[in-house]
């Protein structure tokens, strides 16, 4: 019965689980911004989950210079459900290789959840981009560990109504639009503490 109700504490998110944290702690991608990497403890978790929650799509700016990167290696840049059909040109311009974006759209919410989970475990994605309509703790959690099996990255772009939700995800960004680029602040990152804010310069 113990087990039980810890194993749903850590399903909620409201246990941080700081050996484990710390031990996959080096394990990051720069995410092509100085500010940004210095206030979240050196970039984007590998194998993890990130959230950024905006009012819209206001994170993508973020992981432009990462992407651009990560498209020069083997494995695909997977995009489920974006709102929008990516700007393929705008890609191009900010240095993403087109062959390597797999576009998965058409899916409802469970099709999607499916669809990121799979491609997250598979091993054949660097990084897989979902936003999700809503979700729970627990799929969360799933998407979570199917990052950790495929040492994929894993961004869900979420809504600030659920900035509230207690979450697994290792790092969880809240972003707003600001006169000369983007405020970030740091709500959750792995080993360390939220609470932490910078301001990104995109132009």
């Amino acid at each position: 019965m113990a087990n039980e109700a810890f194993n749903k504490l850590l399903d909620t998110g409201a246990v941080w689980r700081g050996r484990g944290a710390a031990q996959r702690a080096g394990r990051v991608e720069p995410s092509g911004w100085r500010v940004l990497d210095e206030c979240t403890g050196g970039g984007w978790p590998r194998a993890a989950l990130v959230e950024l929650l905006s009012n819209g799509n206001q994170g993508l700016p973020l992981l432009l210079p990462a992407l651009a990167r990560l498209s020069r290696k083997s494995r695909w840049l997977a995009w489920v459900a974006p709102p929008h059909l990516p700007f393929a040109p705008g890609l191009a311009a900010s240095g993403i290789d087109l062959q390597k974006v797999l576009l998965i759209r058409e899916v409802d919410e469970q099709q999607r959840l499916w669809a990121a989970e799979q491609a997250l475990k598979s091993g054949s994605c660097s990084v897989v981009l979902l936003w999700p309509q809503r979700l729970q703790v627990a799929q969360v959690r799933r998407l979570q560990l199917a990052a950790e099996q495929g040492d994929c990255l894993g961004v869900l772009f979420r809504r600030l109504r659920d900035t509230g939700q207690g979450s697994p995800a290792a790092l969880r960004l809240k972003v707003t639009p600001s006169p000369l680029g983007l405020d970030v602040e740091v709500l959750k990152r792995r080993a360390g503490w939220g609470g932490q804010g910078c301001s990104v310069r995109l132009s």
